[in-house]
Order: structure tokens, then sequence, then C-alpha cells
């Protein structure tokens, strides 16, 4: 995904020169043919990212639209009250993105672990929360937040995620995306976990499960108009996110549908609400902690079978 991103970037500040990208001295591999074409629009901010953060909100003030760039939890939690203070208050156009959400940097340890990112970002006003699941949502998404008013928070996967869309002709920020039809149950999912879970879905259909499949890559503003109606067709709805259950993406749709009349019960699956002491790879973390493809059949079949 952030392969897909900065080329994307690349393409869209060569025809805007108000298109600024600032990292926290993180990326260079990547990052290297964004400041090789574009120096004058690239800033290397250090390990320093409350005034990474505090820059691009003068830098948007002043008419540029901003990305600042780092991994996990470096570009969020470590700035959060310059991104609250600096950047949402005032409406400034700063997109942060953070490349690595949820156990991408699994073998370096919870620090590294972006696993609460959604649930803070997402309760700060005026804040648009953008998780692409794959790289043609990657690239759609970062076309749209430039456009898009105010500060975003674009959380990535790192690399090697499968594409499961061939194209996309309408993204829109807060619409969800229908990946396939069905009878049964809906699944719901947002970012990466987009390939564990399409993964998942073909084995339920073998086992007789016929899915409703969407993709969220928008969190906030949610895609309620979707939410409700499977709410209403539906007896049971799945959310997955690699993500705590608290607050996150599931939360989210609780919210739409606790307010509503609705006849599905929901099943937030996710990280349940404790930290990753265990060190290991994205996918061994993810079967670990219940959201492998194999672990989400298991769970889904066990909650359809038990009524």
């Amino acid at each position: 995904m952030r392969d897909t991103f900065v080329k994307t970037l690349i393409g869209l500040a060569e025809k805007d020169k108000d298109i600024e990208l600032i990292t926290g001295d993180l990326g260079f591999g990547v990052l290297k043919p964004f400041w090789e074409k574009l120096p004058d629009q690239f800033t290397n901010a250090g390990i320093a990212e409350q005034n990474m953060t505090t820059v691009a909100a003068g830098m948007a003030l002043e008419g540029k639209k901003v990305f600042t760039y780092s991994i996990g939890n470096f570009p969020t939690l470590r700035c959060l009250e310059q991104i609250r203070n600096d950047c949402a208050y005032h409406h400034a156009n700063v997109n942060i993105v953070c490349v690595g959400g949820g156990f991408v940097y699994g073998s370096l340890g919870m620090s590294h672990h972006a696993t609460e990112d959604i649930a803070v970002m997402r309760s700060l006003p005026g804040v648009t929360v953008v998780c692409p699941g794959d790289l043609v949502e990657a690239a759609e998404a970062t076309k749209a937040i430039v456009e898009y008013p105010g500060t975003c928070y674009l959380r990535l996967g790192r690399g090697g995620e499968k594409q499961v869309h061939t194209e996309l002709s309408d993204f829109r920020i807060g619409k969800a995306i229908r990946i396939k039809q069905g009878e049964k149950i809906a699944v719901f999912s947002t970012g990466a976990i987009l390939d564990d879970v399409t993964d998942a879905v073909v084995e339920l259909e073998k086992n007789g499960i016929s899915v409703e499949q969407y993709s969220f890559p928008t969190v906030k503003p949610l895609d309620q108009d979707v939410v409700l109606e499977c709410s209403k067709r539906f007896d049971k709805i799945f959310t997955v996110e690699e993500h705590n259950i608290t607050g996150g993406f599931g939360s989210a749709v609780a919210e739409v549908m606790a307010e509503n009349p609705v006849k599905a019960r929901l099943v937030r699956i996710g990280i349940n609400d404790e930290y990753c002491t265990i060190v290991g790879s994205q996918k061994y973390l993810r079967d670990q902690y219940g959201f492998s493809a194999d672990k989400l059949v298991k769970r889904i079949l066990h909650e359809v079978d038990n009524g």
C-alpha cells in the first residue's frame, strides 16, 4: 500500500504544487522517488513528530495541502495534542498518513502496533478517518483526500497486501464498497484485513453460507445507509478490524444500529480490549488474536450455528 500511496501522490503533486509531503525521518526507501522528482515539496522534519505536525498545520493554514508520513503510532498517538489543537481545531488541510496499521510491525512489539488509532482519531471532531482495504482503495483514497476539506487520517498497510478490486470507478469518502451480494449474513471490514476477510468469505460460501460483503474504506464519516439497509435485511452482521474492538470500526457500526430500529445482531471481531504481548509477523498475530481467514471462518460458523 505504501508504494501505491507514494506513486499516486507523486502523480498528484506533479500537477499541484501546493501538495507537500513531510516525513518524520522514515520511509526513505519508499519516499526517494518523491523527493528526487519534487524536492521543493518535500521536508524531513526529523524524529520530531510533534514539530512535524505543527509545521504541517502552519503550511496548511497558508494554503498548502500537506501530508505527514510516519509508521505505526508515531504520526498519531505521539502527537495527538498537535493534531487536536493545531490541525483539527483549525480545520487545517493536513492529511496524517500512518504506514503500518494494526500488526504490520508485529515483530517490533506493542509500541509499534497501531491498534487504538481508529478509535482515537475518529473521536476528534472534524477529523476524517480513511482505512483503505487494498491497493486500489489506497490509490483512490489518496486522490480523494487531497480534495477533501479539513484534517484527514489515512491508515495504510505496509506492502504485500492482496489486490481485491480490479478497479473502482466511483470511490467516494463516506461510501462503503460492496464486494459481493449474499442472502444469509453481512460481513463488513475496514483496512488491510480485507484480504483475510475475502479469503474467509470464499470458505464460508463453500460451507453453504451466503455472504454479503462490504469494504468500508471510510470509518468517519461512516456509510450509515449501508449499515441500516443491511441491519434490516440480515439477522447477523459481522464487523472485522485489525484494531481494538473498543471504539473502533465495530463500535462505529454499533452506534448507528443502536439509534435505529433494526433486526440484526452485531458481532464485532477484532482485538478484545487488550495489548498484544506476543511478538511475531502480522500473519502470525492475526491468527493468534482470532482474525486470520481460518479463525474468521470458525468464529462466523460458530455464531451462525448457535443463532
